[in-house]
Order: C-alpha cells, then sequence, then structure tokens
C-alpha cells in the first residue's frame, strides 16, 4: 500500500510539473464569480478560510508577487533541484506569454523575445552561474508581465501608444533622450488624431 500510494504521489508531482513546463494550467479565473453564485446560493457553508494568497496565480504570475525563489519553491519543488528542468520550464511559460501578447506590442514583445533568446543561449553554453541566470530571466519576466520596459515614458499611459512608440523607437534605435521626447510628442499627437477622427470601415 505504501507503495502505490508513493507511486500515485509521484505521478500526481510529474503531470503538474509537465503542465506547468507547458503552461497548461487551468485559470479558473473566469469562472470565479458564476461558482461564487452557485455556492451562495445552493451551498450552506462558513465563510471560506485563505490558506495562500497566491493558489491562484500562474507561473510568471508568481515570479512577479513573490520573486522567482520562492515560486520556484511553490510551484516546482517537484523537480528536486534539476535545473534544467526548472529552466525550461519557466522559459516556455514565458515563450508562450510572448507569443500570446505579441499582436498587441509586435517591437515591445520581439525584443523581449531576443532577451529570452540571449538568456537561453548563454544557459545551454553554461555562459552564467544558475544565479545570475535566474536574476536575467526574472527581470524579462516582469518586463514581459508588465508590458513595457523600466524607461518608458510615464506619458505613454495605455497599450496603444506605448506600441505606436515602440515602433518608432525600433526605426530609429541611434536615438537620444532628446529625440525620445520627440518621439512621444508625435505618439501624443497620433494618439490624439486616432480618437477624434472617426474610424469608417
Amino acid at each position: 500500500m505504501a507503495r502505490i500510494t508513493g507511486q500515485l504521489d509521484h505521478y500526481v508531482k510529474l503531470r503538474d510539473t509537465i503542465r506547468n513546463a507547458a503552461g497548461e494550467t487551468l485559470d479558473l479565473k473566469p469562472y470565479e464569480a458564476d461558482m461564487r453564485h452557485l455556492i451562495d446560493t445552493y451551498i450552506e457553508a462558513d465563510e471560506p478560510r485563505k490558506i495562500s494568497p497566491f493558489d491562484k496565480l500562474g507561473l510568471l504570475d508568481l515570479i512577479v508577487k513573490t520573486g522567482i525563489a520562492d515560486a520556484i519553491v511553490s510551484r516546482l519543488g517537484g523537480l528536486k533541484g534539476n535545473h534544467d528542468a526548472i529552466a525550461e520550464t519557466i522559459e516556455n511559460n514565458v515563450r508562450k506569454k510572448i507569443v500570446k501578447e505579441q499582436i498587441t506590442d509586435p517591437a515591445f514583445y520581439e525584443r523581449m523575445s531576443s532577451l529570452l533568446n540571449e538568456v537561453i543561449a548563454d544557459r545551454k553554453a553554461k555562459a552564467i552561474a544558475y544565479e545570475e541566470y535566474l536574476q536575467r530571466i526574472a527581470d524579462i519576466v516582469k518586463k514581459v508581465d508588465a508590458g513595457k520596459s523600466e524607461d518608458t515614458p510615464s506619458r505613454l499611459d495605455s497599450p496603444g501608444n506605448r506600441a505606436v512608440f515602440n515602433v518608432l523607437k525600433d526605426v530609429d534605435q541611434d536615438s537620444d533622450s532628446a529625440d525620445v521626447e520627440g518621439f512621444v510628442d508625435l505618439v501624443m499627437a497620433i494618439d490624439a488624431t486616432v480618437k477624434r477622427v472617426p474610424t469608417r470601415l
């Protein structure tokens, strides 16, 4: 009985590890309101006790909220310190997020994809220590999750004008700080024009 219980525990953890690596964990957030309505309407029970504030977060969200070390312990503990498997799991999740969001800001997510490729290449070539790898991949995760870099001008307050700004920056990669302010002015003018002029289909 102990042997069968041990095998069951092993394969349940293996299933969860594969789901995490493939980014196929089920997101129940869209169903929470309906589920809560059903529970409140048809089930009488004591108020639920919150065990963890992060139990419904995806791997990338967890990295942003708690830090990469805690996220690895919480979600990838079943990999038992297998650095390559942990790295590939995180990379697969980052890649999936980039592919999903790329249509909203192609220039920005293309840069994130290039940064990810560089980090992966350095890891596979063992050109960087594991700790440095974790630091760099966590930085990429934060940028991908935020949808912008830390140096994005604060005046760019919507995904649309940030996308236009990133395209302009890609066109002229040698721009200095004065050019950046000029780009921001141009982006705000484009944004105002697009909002003012009705679209004809």
